[in-house]
């Protein structure tokens, strides 16, 4: 697949954000990804994802919610990543972004979210109904999306690792609580990252099969 790939800065309000794009020869849909607590937008996994997502001819936006500033105040701190608030709004801001500039084309939008950005992308989906799509969580927290989960209508994937049993709990509460189609897959074998052998390549694979489907 022919991805043509390119660094761009995205206003969410105030602070400017700093992002990649990856755009195939023929987009049918672009996913925004919204990374966990202490990560970024180089984060190994979400990149792996990403090319999985490109070679199913979707355009993708790989994205640091907080500025490099934010960035540093939240390593000593931790309070930023928690903030599904502000990480939700400056999500939301990069949505209406893709609407209205349009760098893959006139394509559907989908949401991303692993940890802590599922909630992020849950209540961004919640607040732009109209422009968002599908939204897949992976290993996600989206019981901190609280009451937005009841006013989400994306269909919703929640992809959770077998041995990761806390968050089983809090994905199967959040199922329940979304109003719309919403599945719940649990990865055998997986622990909270997905790193055990072939796991990652089985979200990759799910979330490119729901973005597809439901991206229309």
């Amino acid at each position: 697949m022919d991805v043509r790939s390119s660094e761009v800065t995205i206003p969410a309000g105030e602070p400017r954000l700093t992002a990649d794009l990856l755009v195939p020869a023929e987009p049918v849909g672009v996913v925004a990804f919204a990374h966990g607590s202490g990560s970024s937008r180089h984060s190994p996994r979400n990149v792996a994802v990403a090319h999985v997502l490109n070679d199913s001819a979707l355009g993708t936006v790989l994205v640091d919610l907080l500025t490099p500033a934010e960035d540093a105040v939240d390593a000593r701190t931790a309070e930023l990543r928690f903030d599904i608030g502000l990480l939700a709004g400056r999500l939301a801001a990069i949505v209406d972004w893709l609407a209205a500039e349009r760098p893959f084309g006139p394509v559907p939008i989908g949401l991303f979210g692993a940890s802590t950005g599922a909630a992020a992308a849950l209540v961004a989906a919640a607040e732009r109904p109209d422009l968002v799509g599908a939204v897949v969580s992976r290993g996600g927290r989206p019981d901190l999306a609280g009451p937005a989960l009841g006013k989400v209508r994306a269909p919703t994937l929640l992809l959770v690792g077998g041995l990761d049993e806390q968050v089983i709990t809090l994905n199967e509460q959040a199922q329940d609580a979304l109003p719309e189609t919403a599945e719940l897959t649990v990865v055998p074998g997986a622990t909270h990252l997905f790193e055990e052998p072939g796991t990652l390549e089985q979200v990759a694979h799910e979330a490119a099969t729901w973005f597809t489907t439901h991206l229309r």
